[in-house]
């Protein structure tokens, strides 16, 4: 995996802490929105986060943060829409995870 540098995120024209090339995902091990993402976080099986840089700052900010706190790889995506194609599905998403 090779980290490109650091992204600007437009809405605040702040630093975001990581982004680069994600790492191969597998669809089967994925979950997708922001409640399936802490309910896996909370039982301990998320591999690595993406967040949607274009999503609301409310949803990604927090779920950030605590990929921070627990030592979690977080990779931001230009869009919801991109995230949601890299997961599979035909909607946009603000969050997903690889979980074991």
């Amino acid at each position: 995996m090779r980290i490109i540098g650091i992204c600007m995120d437009t809405k605040k024209d702040s630093k975001i802490p990581q982004c680069g090339i994600l790492p191969k995902i597998d669809k089967n091990k994925v979950v997708v929105g922001a409640k399936q993402l802490r309910k896996a976080m909370e039982k301990g099986t998320v591999k690595c986060v993406c967040l949607a840089k274009n999503a609301d700052p409310a949803i990604t900010e927090p779920l950030a943060q605590q990929c921070k706190a627990r030592g979690l790889s977080c990779y931001w995506v230009a869009s919801m829409r991109e995230l949601g194609d890299i997961c599979g599905i035909d909607v946009g998403a603000a969050a997903a995870a690889v979980v074991d």
